[in-house]
């Protein structure tokens, strides 16, 4: 079941050009920065307030994220929604005709599990299936208020 939106990915051809605006000039907090391999891109995971933005810099010219920005140039390639058992979710989604894009379920950035549907799946949009045990959405409640547990960072 989809929880809540984990981020929006941002294509930019360079991090150590686009992390200023974001920081300096918007005022946002990076997070960090983690590389994965497996998409050949690194990820600056920056929070804005509850929104987490994640800026993708491609690490080869040939990469999905490299292929959009030489096709598009910067811009949102992607929307992120959180779950708790992306293999149980895509498979829900394959069920329903949704096209999962390469191998299925693989590693993302930050310890999270991933899955990533075809634009044609979701009207235009790419859309990543995020598994984050980090992230609040994910936390058991605690206490009588119904909060969430403190989730850690990405």
């Amino acid at each position: 079941m989809i929880r809540a939106l984990h981020h929006i990915g941002i294509a930019v051809h360079s991090l150590d050009e686009a992390l200023p605006r974001w920081v300096d000039g918007l005022g946002l907090e990076l997070i960090g920065i983690d590389e994965v391999p497996a998409e050949q891109v690194r990820v600056a995971v920056l929070r804005a307030g509850p929104t987490r933005i994640e800026l993708l810099e491609p690490t080869e010219a040939d990469s999905p994220v490299g292929k959009f920005l030489a096709k598009k140039g910067p811009g949102i390639h992607h929307l992120a929604l959180q779950t708790e058992d992306v293999d149980a979710e895509v498979g829900h989604l394959r069920d329903r005709g949704a096209q999962v894009i390469g191998k299925g379920v693989g590693p993302g950035a930050h310890g999270t599990r991933v899955a990533f549907l075809h634009p044609k799946s979701n009207d235009g949009v790419l859309t990543e299936i995020v598994e984050d045990p980090h992230h609040p959405a994910d936390q058991p409640a605690t206490g009588s208020n119904g909060g969430t547990a403190a989730g850690g960072g990405r």
